[in-house]
């Protein structure tokens, strides 16, 4: 049976962050910045909720990149941020290093984020699956490309080689699997309010008119929970 036929959990994941930077940013085309970004934070409040282990790595900071999202840094401020030269990331020695740390404990799962797609992200995959056997779960609305045809032909170049595609929702939602896992059942559905859009908007308005609860708003001020619920 393909190893790829099990669904993420807690136990088999870590995830790497490439070049979350802001001139990497600026050159990304293939969609829109500020959902990237968005996006992005969303992901690493997953991992955190549910202890995945996180490494983050940058190129070329102080003479070209900037550095990484400070949003993304708020989310685990205690990581070390691996510094390197090259575009593919496991040309790394400390890259390398840290993700066979966590795939020692079973973590053979890398769910990746990067910029840009293309060049970075691509590189790494490949590279990794041809020297490991470890698993590559590429988030597409998490990583971005200089155009919509660089992100999308990158993406289908990974795919054809064995990277598993996937979406950041997709991946929280996998981690938290059964809603019956109350430990992080608040904390996933905070998340969804925060950075899931229509979904977050969906779980307010089921709390607040459809079970009544939390605080509702009428002609501008908070009156509590809805009376006749």
């Amino acid at each position: 049976m393909s190893s790829k036929l099990q669904v993420l959990t807690p136990q088999n994941s870590q995830i790497i962050f490439i070049d979350q930077q802001p001139q990497m940013a600026f050159g990304v085309q293939s969609i829109d910045r500020q959902v990237l970004k968005n996006n992005v934070v969303g992901l690493a409040k997953a991992a955190r909720i549910f202890n995945i282990p996180t490494t983050i790595t940058t190129v070329e900071t102080d003479s070209f990149s900037g550095n990484t999202f400070p949003e993304l840094l708020a989310v685990v401020p205690d990581n070390d941020i691996l510094e390197r030269t090259s575009m593919n990331s496991w040309d790394d020695q400390n890259v390398r290093d840290a993700l066979a740390k966590h795939a020692a404990d079973g973590r053979k799962k890398i769910v990746v984020a990067g910029l840009w797609t293309e060049v970075c992200n691509t590189t790494f995959a490949l590279s990794c699956m041809n020297d490991t056997d470890y698993e590559i779960y590429m988030v597409a609305d998490a990583s971005g490309g200089t155009s919509v045809d660089a992100h999308k032909y990158a993406m289908d170049r990974m795919v054809q080689a064995g990277v598993v595609p996937v979406t950041w929702q997709q991946v929280l939602l996998e981690w938290q699997r059964d809603w019956a896992r109350k430990e992080t059942y608040d904390a996933v559905t905070s998340l969804v309010k925060e950075h899931s859009g229509a979904y977050g908007m969906g779980i307010d308005y089921a709390v607040t008119h459809v079970h009544g609860g939390a605080e509702r708003v009428e002609h501008g001020k908070r009156i509590g929970p809805n009376p006749a619920k």
